[in-house]
């Protein structure tokens, strides 16, 4: 237990904030520019899906390559 609270965060955990970008709603509270006829709201928020997998395995990743993961 004391080993897990002494590896703390690392630089790369800050890429976690990135998707709370779609909590600041004037940011994309718009319709254009439309993709494939899809407002930009929409599909604005539906890109962070896949975006956010990818961001929580580079850190899981970089996690296990410096030891300091699960």
């Amino acid at each position: 237990m004391a080993d897990r609270a002494r590896r703390g965060l690392r630089l790369h955990h800050l890429l976690l904030l990135l998707p709370l970008l779609v909590l600041w709603v004037p940011f994309y509270d718009r319709a254009e520019p439309a993709l494939a006829g899809i407002p930009f709201f929409y599909w604005y928020q539906l890109a962070w899906i896949p975006l956010t997998v990818v961001l929580v395995l580079i850190v899981f990743r970089l996690d296990r390559r410096l030891g300091t993961g699960p």
